[in-house]
Formats: C-alpha cells, structure tokens, sequence
C-alpha cells in the first residue's frame, strides 16, 4: 500500500448538513472527516449515509475524504461499510469509532473483504481506528497490530474523558497520548490527536495543539473550520526546521564517507538518532508540499 496523506488537520464535518459539507473541500484541510455518527441523530442515520455517498459522488476528487462510520455492534455499521465499499468514488479510508480490540477491526475488514469482491474492487479501503474507551485505551497496541488495511490511531477525547472520569486538564491526558503514540511508532501508523473540545481558536485550543506538536503527533483533528488553517502552520515543519534536519543528514553524511566518528554540528554531537529525527521533520515537509 502506499504510503497515507498527510493529516495535520482533519476536519470533522456531519453528514447531515448539507451546506457544511459543500464548503468543507476548500477550507485547506488535509481530511474532511465525514461524520455519520455522533453528529448524526438515530432517525436521519439512512438520509445522512445517502449524503454522504452523494459527497463522495460529487466532490473535487482533490481534497482526501474519510468516513466516520457508527460504532461496531450498532445497528448501522455494516450498512454504512457495505455501502462504502461498493462504492466507485470511494472514500480515502473509514474511520472506526469506539474501537476496543482487535476483533472490532476484525469484524470490520470481513465486512469490507466481501463488499469490496460483491463490487469487484482491487484496492481495499484503508480504515483509521477512533481509540475513545477505555477498553480501546488498554488494548491499543494490539488494535494497531490487527489489520494491514489500518493506517491510523486517533484519539477520541470527549467520549473517553467521560470514560475515565476525573481531571481532564492537558496534563491528564499524557498518559493516553503516549500510550497511543507509542502503539503508532511501534507499528508504523500515524498517530492523530483528538480535537480541542471547543470551536474557539483560542489559548487551550493552542496549547493543545502544541502539545500534540511537542508529542510527536502527525496531526489533529478539528470541529471547526476556524481550527484548520492554525493546525496546518503548526504541524508544518518551519523553514529553521527544514534547513536544520538538512544540515543534520548533510553532516552526518559526510562523517560517513569521510570515517569520522564523532560528528558536531552548533556545538551539538550528532548521531544516528538525531538522523532519524531529522529525517522525520523532512517527510513532514516534503508530505505538506
């Protein structure tokens, strides 16, 4: 499979409006998330499915769009995945809420294997699991080692927050950041931050976002459109941070062919770490281009 899009800021937008979903694609987000589940009532789940594939029909064919389907074990999840599925104008992957172990995205990839033969489809749809109970916290290393369709892990603040109860400032919440990141990095998935619990770009909104920067997070999602141009410029690596990791591989390169063994940049002692490092901020930028 090829390697996923760039996901610094990922807009969630319901299924059930219309207008939002007409003016999501030129609002510079990275992903428009589709949402058929919390922003969508019981009653208008089949007209928002209907919509949705009506979005994907229509769209700028430009912009990556990925569905937020309803929870495994809901009525509504295997009719959203099969109509998915089936669908020409698919979308760039399914996002799968309330994720708790590895047999969700198990139930989740038979569904999509035989709707994707039904519709003689080569190319498997990709699927991003939404990591927001606390059952889905504890087995997230093995949720991130259960599919090649998988490609991301999110974390779902709102519903997880209610989970565990207690302070949820930002301190609080390392814990889950670095459990999710870690079963990430350790299956070579992309870890995605959940969304600041409020439309405001204000000072939370920042410091989450920086927190999530700091992390190591490969993006986050917003709810509103206000929140996407500020994730763009703050998961985009600064021309000082390009320019560095550049100077990094270019030192190290030489000390390679050259057979030097310790290698000093700014007064800083490089090694193969920091090369990797700086070859991380490099994909970043060259991913944003």
């Amino acid at each position: 499979m090829s390697a996923p899009p760039p996901r610094r800021a990922c807009l969630s937008v319901p299924a059930s409006s219309q207008r939002k979903l007409a003016k999501a694609t030129g609002l510079g987000a990275d992903e428009i998330v589709v949402d058929l589940e919390d922003a969508v009532v019981t009653a208008a789940k089949a007209e928002a499915r209907s919509a949705a594939v009506s979005t994907l029909r229509d769209g700028d064919g430009v912009t990556p769009v990925a569905v937020r389907v309803n929870a495994p074990r809901s009525p509504w999840c295997h009719e959203d995945l099969v109509a998915l599925a089936s669908l020409e104008a698919q979308p760039r992957s399914v996002v799968v809420p309330k994720v708790e172990s590895a047999g969700d995205i198990a139930f989740v990839e038979r569904l999509l294997d035989g709707a994707e033969a039904a519709a003689g489809r080569a190319a498997p749809l990709r699927v991003q699991a939404l990591i927001e109970t606390a059952a889905g916290l504890a087995r997230v290393d093995e949720i991130a080692a259960s599919s090649r369709r998988l490609e991301s892990l999110i974390l779902g603040y709102a519903d997880l927050g209610a989970a565990l109860g207690g302070d949820r400032s930002l301190d609080a919440w390392a814990p889950a950041q670095h459990a999710l990141l870690l079963a990430a990095r350790a299956h070579g998935l992309q870890a995605i931050d959940g969304p600041h619990l409020g439309v405001a770009v204000d000072d939370a909104f920042h410091a989450g976002a920086r927190r999530a920067v700091e992390l190591g997070f490969d993006g986050k999602w917003a709810i509103h459109p206000s929140q996407v141009a500020p994730l763009v410029a703050a998961f985009t690596p600064s021309t000082e941070e390009i320019a560095h990791a550049e100077a990094v591989c270019a030192a190290l390169d030489r000390a390679e062919r050259d057979g030097t063994g310790a290698v000093e940049l700014e007064g800083e002692m490089l090694d193969e770490a920091m090369r990797m490092r700086a070859l991380g901020v490099l994909a970043r930028a060259s991913g944003a281009t």
